[in-house]
């Protein structure tokens, strides 16, 4: 068989390459420099900084330079401002609207696990299309999938940590919490869900034991798993607390000394006071009919959103109580995450920075994700977005997400200006 002597040149020169003794050529080895220039950018720890140029090699930021010049830069986004994608801490990416235009039942085997999978990824599509880089997902088995597909580089999305499937009192006494746990993190979890109190639908009332959630979030901990806890009212937050949970989820029936108790004990607080019901109002008749949508479910969801609204002003209002991000995005609100953010300084009176702070470095933080993410910074990950506008003047700018990038690859460009 005759080669090319094209391909045998190249061969020649992969060999020589890989000889010890012959460094490869550096030139080639290294990314290509993509610079993207900014006339402002919020850096998503509490800075902004004007005429600046971000610098990114492969997946990761290695420069963010002052007053450079903007000629040269590969993404000219002058006019825009740029700034983290955002980390929503609490979303359920698979949740969708099934071929009937119900909200996806699990009991009902017609759809194909193929079939469950695209809906997946079409959801993460729009989240990231919405500028949300990373979500955590809280959670169903297919997530693990999904997330390790979107790690590959194979389809555009956000960066997804799973809960896998929930761990509810069901699982039963302390010890088979924990081997619930267990086999969560041989299944690849990288946090553990734990049902602590029923559904907002269902009155929100306690769970677990105390002896329970010792257990479950103890066993967490021994394998370096944080754990979101779903918890509405005050004495299953409680407990959670005191077990030394990770973060508490809704609390919709919260008051004061139960969120003291959290800032006093570092608990992280992910409160969802618009999205989730605003949504599930809108699409009433999707949800309708299957578990507990009900009419009687959707009158507590009514009662709950003048109280979720507040639990999040006395939050705001309590010192150290860590507040972040999350909208427990379900069916139909996959790519409209920010409006949850934009609800909170609208309503809720948290202040512009503060709010994009929650969902970009404070997020990452609270998912252990402070040296991968979150930030306009050196050494980061380059998920960035920019909108038209000045969010810190108009949350309402969030609405208006133009350009994505994720890891170093752009996934959102609806603006010429490259």
């Amino acid at each position: 068989m005759k080669f090319p002597r094209s391909a045998i040149a190249a061969l020649l020169l992969l060999l020589a390459a890989a000889r010890p003794g012959v460094p490869a050529d550096p030139d080639r080895t290294r990314p290509a420099t993509v610079s993207i220039s900014a006339g402002k950018v919020i850096d998503g720890r509490g800075g902004v900084l004007n005429d600046a140029v971000i610098e990114v090699e492969g997946s990761r930021i290695v420069a963010v330079k002052r007053d450079a010049p903007a000629s040269k830069a590969t993404w000219d986004l002058r006019g825009l401002t740029l700034m983290p994608g955002g980390i929503d801490t609490h979303v359920h990416i698979g949740w969708h609207f099934d071929k009937n235009g119900k909200t996806h039942d699990e009991e009902d085997k017609s759809e194909l696990p193929g079939q469950t999978m695209l809906y997946a990824v079409e959801n993460a599509v729009e989240t990231v299309r919405g500028g949300i880089t990373t979500v955590q997902s809280l959670g169903a088995p297919e997530d693990r999938d999904l997330r390790d597909w979107i790690a590959r580089g194979t389809i555009p999305g956000p960066r997804i940590l799973t809960s896998l499937e929930p761990i509810t009192a069901d699982a039963g006494p302390p010890e088979k919490m924990r081997e619930a746990v267990r086999r969560r993190a041989a299944e690849g979890a990288d946090v553990i869900k734990i049902f602590a109190s029923k559904s907002i639908r269902d009155g929100g009332a306690p769970t677990m034991s105390q002896e329970q959630l010792d257990a479950a979030c103890g066993e967490a901990r021994a394998h370096h798993l944080r754990t979101a806890v779903h918890s509405h009212g005050v004495e299953s937050t409680r407990r959670a607390v005191l077990a030394g949970c990770t973060s508490i989820e809704h609390g919709v029936l919260l008051d004061e000394p139960a969120l003291r108790l959290m800032a006093e004990h570092g608990t992280w607080f992910d409160p969802n006071i618009d999205l989730v019901f605003r949504n599930y109002f809108e699409n009433k008749q999707r949800f309708l009919g299957i578990g507990n949508y009900t009419e009687a479910g959707f009158e507590q969801m009514r009662r709950a959103v003048p109280l979720a609204l507040a639990v999040f002003k006395q939050a705001l209002a309590t010192p150290g109580l860590k507040v972040v991000f999350g909208t427990d995005a379900v069916a139909g609100s996959h790519g409209r995450n920010f409006e949850e953010l934009i609800y909170r300084v609208e309503k809720g009176g948290q202040e512009p920075m503060a709010a994009i702070v929650s969902a970009t470095s404070l997020a990452a933080e609270s998912l252990g994700l402070a040296d991968k993410t979150g930030a306009v910074a050196a050494g980061l990950e380059a998920d960035l977005i920019a909108v038209e506008g000045d969010p810190l003047q108009d949350i309402n700018a969030l609405r208006r997400v133009v350009w994505v990038m994720k890891g170093g690859k752009v996934v959102k460009n609806e603006r010429s200006c490259r």
